[in-house]
C-alpha cells in the first residue's frame, strides 16, 4: 500500500471518519486531518483507516511488514511548562500505526488493546503504562495485552492498586500494570511541527521503531494477530494510572491539524 496524496480525491482504499468539526483535506500533496475548533463534552475526530466494516480476523496487516509515514503537526508537543500555562500545543490525541480497534467493535466482542504505532496525547491525558515514562507526550508505543500472562497479572494488579491507594506507594502497581498491558514506550524528542519520517519494522519476533533513520524503540514478541492501520487527530483524553484512576473525556481546542505527506506499508 502506497499513498502520496497527490490525487484530487482521497484514495477509495481509506475509510474516512469526520466527527464534530473534524475534516479531511488534501492540500499541497498531503492529507490534513484538522478541525477549526473542538468543545469539551463533544467528541471531534478526523481519521482514515483500513479496517472499517471488517471483522477483526480480516484486518489487513500482520508481520512481517514495514510501515513508513512522513508527518508533521500544526502545534508542538505539550511540555510541563506549556501545559501548566495553557500554552500553545497540540491538544487531544493523534498518531498513526496499527491496532485492533478494541473499544468500538463492529460485529466483534470487546477486546484488550493491541497496538504498534506512534501515539501522541496531551494533558490531561495520563496513561501511565510504563514506569518512569510520562503518561502523555509523543511516543513510539507498543501495547500487547492479548497474552495469556496478562490475565494472570490482573489479580496482582488489583491487589497492588488497592495497596497504593492505602499507602501512596504505587511502584508495585506500576510494574503489574506494565505486565498486564505488555506496554513498551519511548518518548520522541523531535519537533512535531517539522516533517519527520517515521518507520516501523514489524517482524514476528521483534519490532523496531525508527525516526529519521534513528532507532527509537525495539520491542520483542510483538502481536502477530491481524491489525488495522489508522491515522487520526481527535480531542480525547484518557487517564489510567496505578492509583486506580480511570477517566475518559474530551478537551477544548482551537484550530489545529495533523498532516501526512505519504504512507508506505509493504508486506515482506
Amino acid at each position: 500500500m502506497y499513498d502520496d496524496f497527490t490525487s484530487e480525491q482521497l484514495n477509495q482504499y481509506w475509510i474516512q471518519t469526520c466527527i464534530g468539526n473534524g475534516t479531511l483535506q488534501l492540500q499541497d500533496s498531503a492529507l490534513r486531518m484538522q478541525f477549526a475548533s473542538a468543545q469539551q463534552g463533544q467528541y471531534t475526530d478526523a481519521q482514515i483507516d483500513d479496517y472499517g466494516g471488517r471483522n477483526r480476523k480480516d484486518f489487513p496487516w500482520r508481520p512481517p511488514l514495514r510501515m513508513e509515514v512522513r508527518a508533521r503537526s500544526s502545534h508542538p508537543v505539550a511540555t510541563l511548562a506549556s501545559s501548566a500555562e495553557e500554552g500553545n500545543y497540540l491538544r487531544g490525541t493523534a498518531g498513526f500505526g496499527f491496532w485492533n480497534y478494541p473499544f468500538s467493535p463492529r460485529g466483534d466482542i470487546l477486546m484488550l488493546p493491541e497496538a504498534i504505532w506512534f501515539f501522541y496525547a496531551s494533558p490531561p491525558s495520563n496513561m501511565a503504562l510504563v514506569p518512569g515514562i510520562p503518561g502523555w507526550g509523543w511516543k513510539a508505543q507498543f501495547v500487547h495485552s492479548m497474552r495469556p500472562c496478562a490475565l494472570v497479572s490482573a489479580l496482582p494488579l488489583a491487589v497492588t492498586t488497592a495497596y497504593g491507594l492505602v499507602t501512596g506507594e504505587t511502584r508495585p502497581a506500576s510494574r503489574w500494570m506494565q505486565r498486564v498491558t505488555g506496554a513498551r514506550e519511548a518518548i520522541l524528542d523531535v519537533d512535531m511541527t517539522d516533517w519527520h519520517t517515521y518507520m516501523i519494522d514489524w517482524q514476528k519476533r521483534k519490532a523496531d521503531f525508527w525516526v529519521d533513520g534513528q532507532l527509537a524503540l525495539r520491542v520483542f514478541q510483538p502481536p502477530i494477530r491481524p491489525l488495522g492501520f489508522v491515522a487520526w487527530l481527535d480531542n480525547q483524553f484518557a487517564i489510567v494510572t496505578p492509583r486506580g484512576r480511570f477517566r475518559f473525556g474530551t478537551v477544548n481546542s482551537g484550530p489545529q491539524w495533523f498532516e501526512i505527506d505519504s504512507i508506505l506499508i509493504s508486506q515482506q
